[in-house]
């Protein structure tokens, strides 16, 4: 669990610096009532150490090689892609699941954020359950 904890928490950091950049954290923050970006990176942060312990349960046990570590995260962070910025946080927010073109559309720029997540998630993961 911890080892997972650890991996969200550092993919996250990444991602949410990218998110801070792309002035993202403000709608984060608006989850718990808040328009501040400080609030939306907390926010963010709390959910990626809950994504990565959740990864370590489901898929930690298949993180065999680097390579398997990066590419089941990169799936993983793809379809945390479809659960939260296209299902989870808009219809937290009162807007409904936004599949349709519009919405997929304007949450493209997330994807690669999601990705890269993913990626840094299952890496990290794989590099701290290493046997010495």
């Amino acid at each position: 669990m911890k080892d997972g904890a650890l991996a969200g928490l550092i993919a996250g950091v990444v991602f949410g610096a990218m998110m801070g950049m792309m002035g993202m954290l403000p709608m984060v923050g608006m989850l718990v009532g808040s328009s501040s970006a400080f609030a939306g990176f907390v926010v963010h942060l709390i959910f990626s150490v809950i994504i990565g312990i959740i990864f370590a349960h489901v898929l930690g046990h298949t993180v065999t090689s680097h390579g398997r570590g990066m590419s089941y995260g990169i799936l993983y962070g793809l379809a945390w892609w479809v659960l939260g910025p296209l299902l989870i946080m808009p219809t937290w927010l009162g807007m409904g699941p936004q599949l349709s073109g519009a919405g997929i559309s304007s949450a493209l720029p997330s994807l690669w954020g999601h990705l890269l997540f993913g990626f840094l998630l299952g890496l990290v993961y794989r590099v701290v359950t290493m046997k010495a």
